[in-house]
């Protein structure tokens, strides 16, 4: 009797967590879209009937927010699609919203230290003039063309045959309920009229499964490098089955590099290319933990090695094992202002060539983007990494 009322107490304190998981971040969220009806519409003393109106949309938009979650469980039906198009969008511009009034308030606040007037009035037109033009920008920036980002990397013990060798990376593409087979046809005529000799693929390929998703990532088999073309996995592929993307990205014809290494010769020269699962990948899956050592095992000594890890933070597990290279996406570079400044408290570095934990790591901005359809500051980029004989 004892151990049945203590399982039903611990039965109702799980219930009681999960419903406090799920009531303060929407309580978060109400507050928040509470403050912006406060800023734009209610300190600028916006006239009825516009001021309710105003307040009744930024209402229904909140809601579509956590509905556009709930939508993503059925985006087969037409009105869940709607739901989740609309969710999603809303969340990119309510960031947007939310920091324009911060800013403005705070640059008000500002001005009237100077002695200069910018009451809430100025303040409200201020963002509602800015927000759309940002809105616009980060659209287009989104779905325009890859950014080429091109530098040279020394290596040591390059031989002569591989010098001047070129790696193209795509990264984070995230194909799925916004970027279809058309946006992910042009990341491949891109990539192949750079005319790369291997290419990589970072991870984060998707965002759905196989059997929504198999016709839209048929153009991945079109990639084409003398020296191959490796994939490995990010952790939006496990949110929807890590193994059976994996063989799915094997049929279309790419090498999947889960724990393991290949080694590829030009002219003599020698170059191990080797490629882990997604940093948290075992969390999900036991049978794909992340294993740097296992992927690098038995990889031929003096032979220069590059290591194809979506997260950056493998770096720190690959310490010590003679990674001469590593490439990575996963942080899009931030994607939209001001997130990239949030991004260094799950990453050690955003975006850009850095040295971490004794490893040289290069982080793509990644090649699509996430959740809302926007790009502000980071653009999307195919990088070009030639390898030359270190000094």
């Amino acid at each position: 009797m004892a151990r049945r009322h203590g399982a039903k107490r611990q039965g109702g304190a799980g219930r009681g967590r999960l419903l406090l998981g799920l009531l303060l971040p929407l309580g978060v969220l109400a507050a928040l879209h509470y403050y912006i009806g406060a800023r734009l519409l209610s300190a600028p003393h916006v006239p009825q009937p516009w001021a309710g109106l105003g307040w009744a949309l930024l209402a229904l938009l909140g809601l579509s927010i956590p509905g556009g979650a709930v939508a993503t469980r059925r985006r087969g039906s037409r009105a869940a699609r709607a739901i989740y198009l609309v969710g999603i969008g809303w969340l990119g511009a309510f960031g947007l919203l939310l920091t324009g009034a911060l800013l403005a308030q705070f640059g008000g606040a500002l001005l009237s230290l100077a002695g200069v007037a910018a009451g809430a009035r100025a303040q409200a037109l201020a963002v509602a003039l800015g927000v759309p033009a940002a809105l616009v920008v980060g659209f287009a920036t989104a779905h325009g063309r890859a950014r080429v980002e091109r530098l040279r990397v020394p290596m040591p013990n390059l031989g002569a045959g591989l010098a001047g060798a070129r790696i193209v990376q795509i990264s984070d593409i995230h194909i799925g309920p916004t970027l279809d087979r058309h946006f992910l046809r042009r990341v491949v005529e891109q990539v192949n009229a750079l005319q790369p000799d291997l290419v990589a693929v970072t991870g984060d390929l998707v965002d759905g499964s196989v059997e929504a998703l198999r016709d839209e990532v048929a153009p991945l088999a079109g990639l084409r490098a003398p020296l191959g073309v490796y994939f490995v996995t990010g952790n939006h592929e496990y949110y929807s089955g890590g193994a059976a993307w994996s063989d799915e990205v094997r049929r279309l014809g790419l090498t999947v590099l889960q724990n393991a290494h290949r080694v590829v010769e030009r002219g003599g020269a020698r170059l191990t290319v080797a490629g882990v699962t997604d940093y948290n990948a075992g969390h999900i899956d036991p049978a794909h933990e992340s294993r740097p050592d296992l992927a690098l095992a038995g990889a031929p000594a003096g032979v220069p090695r590059v290591l194809l890890a979506h997260q950056p933070r493998t770096a720190e597990q690959a310490q010590g094992l003679g990674v001469d290279l590593q490439l990575s996406g996963h942080t899009h570079g931030g994607q939209m202002f001001p997130f990239m400044f949030f991004v260094r408290l799950q990453q050690p570095v955003v975006r850009g060539l850095a040295t971490l934990f004794g490893t040289r790591v290069y982080t793509s901005r990644g090649t699509g983007y996430w959740g809302p359809p926007l790009r502000l500051g980071p653009a999307p980029e195919i990088t070009e990494l030639t390898l030359v004989p270190a000094a």
